[in-house]
């Protein structure tokens, strides 16, 4: 059997017919660019969110640039974020001349650890970034004291958290923004690139709209330097088939990081995530990931493996699970902070050390809605074989 890390293909059976409805009839409209259906899905997004606005754009990348241009962060400026995250987190900082300043995570949920956020704090520091990594919440209520305390703005980057809450309230309607990403593996995935940015702000919401579309705010009047970053029809059109879906959908990942959870946790040397949250509604569990521990299985595979010196045991691990057709994902194998890209930072290798560690020993099970339990069945009695040699 062969098991992928995120398949579309069931999704696809479900609700291709109708999907293939929505987007011919943007075909026949002619009105590729904004429209009805943009229009449509940024009212409904927003009502989902919990928000009064919502202004799409052309990816979650975008939505993290258009989002710190609203709030006049630039040139100077730093913005305080984690270094276990995708790439366009603290690109998207640097992209508008701000500086990404990183603090360490918390070993137990990935996520930026609370307590070091105001040791991070200058006189130069603008805005707090989180980041709800993998569909798991942060804390915002101690994120919006901390900014409140210190005169902060809150971008949050909801990118993999899209229908996930914090104390039953809507992730991305905490901070000043909220940024979403829609691509095709998100909880809430387009069939391309696409984002959205959230906020409670008319005002935020008005720039954002104008600095998404060429910074004009009339036709062929231009106030700003502005980009060209719009959702397509199509794209919404797909969107707002999916959209009444999704809470369906995260209940089904839940049930089946809740089975993850029961059936692997009396393997030693695999770190689960948090008892805490599997039994909180608020984690969309966009990713599973789990660590494998440095000093877990290794001497049971070493036959399996030639210069096992060079290799993590999580890289063991995934090896022997690929070998027996479990596909696996690892979100992330370098932290931002050790990225070339960033050595002028001067970050050195031990500067963020959980980070560091974690990068080590994360990996990504299989997750996906349609993830039946036949599937499911398969991948957990693989890693027990793994680990019972």
């Amino acid at each position: 059997m062969k098991i992928p890390p995120f398949s579309l293909e069931a999704q696809i059976s479900e609700i291709g017919e109708e999907i293939e409805e929505a987007l011919i009839k943007v075909f026949r409209s002619g009105k590729y660019i904004g429209g009805e259906e943009v229009a449509s899905f940024e009212k409904a997004f927003a009502l989902a969110i919990e928000t009064s606005y919502s202004v799409s754009c052309n990816s979650g990348t975008d939505a993290l640039i258009l989002a710190l241009r609203s709030l006049n962060i630039g040139q100077g400026d730093e913005v305080i974020t984690s270094s276990f995250s995708f790439f366009a987190t603290a690109e998207a900082i640097t992209s508008v001349g701000a500086k990404p300043v990183f603090v360490d995570i918390d070993p137990e949920n990935f996520l930026m650890d609370l307590a070091l956020i105001e040791k991070a704090i200058t006189s130069r520091t603008k805005a707090i970034l989180p980041v709800h990594l993998f569909g798991h919440p942060l804390d915002m209520d101690k994120i919006m004291k901390i900014a409140e305390e210190n005169n902060l703005k809150v971008i949050e980057d909801c990118a993999q958290a899209a229908g996930a809450h914090w104390r039953g309230k809507p992730l991305g309607s905490y901070g000043d923004v909220g940024c979403f990403s829609f691509f095709p593996t998100k909880n809430l995935g387009a069939a391309g690139d696409g984002g959205a940015i959230a906020t409670n702000n008319f005002d935020l919401a008005k720039v954002i709209r104008e600095l998404s579309i060429h910074g004009m705010p009339k036709r062929y009047f231009h106030t700003n330097i502005g980009y060209n970053s719009r959702l397509d029809s199509l794209q919404a059109a797909i969107l707002n088939v999916k959209l009444n879906r999704l809470n369906k959908w995260i209940e089904k990942r839940k049930a089946i990081a809740i089975n993850y959870i029961n059936e692997l946790s009396m393997i030693e040397g695999i770190k689960l995530p948090s008892n805490t949250f599997i039994n909180k509604s608020g984690h969309s569990w966009n990713q599973f990931v789990i660590r494998i521990m440095d000093d877990s299985f290794i001497k049971n595979i070493k036959s399996t493996s030639e210069n096992i010196s060079h290799h993590s045991n999580r890289d063991l691990f995934r090896t022997e699970l690929h070998r027996l057709g479990v596909n696996t994902i690892i979100y992330y194998p370098i932290p931002i902070h050790l990225q070339p890209a960033y050595k002028d930072l001067r970050y050195k290798e031990g500067s963020l050390p959980v980070t560091e560690k974690v990068c080590r020993q994360v990996i990504s099970l299989p997750i996906f809605p349609e993830l039946n339990s036949i599937q499911q069945s398969y991948v957990i009695d693989k890693i027990k074989e793994i680990f019972s040699k």
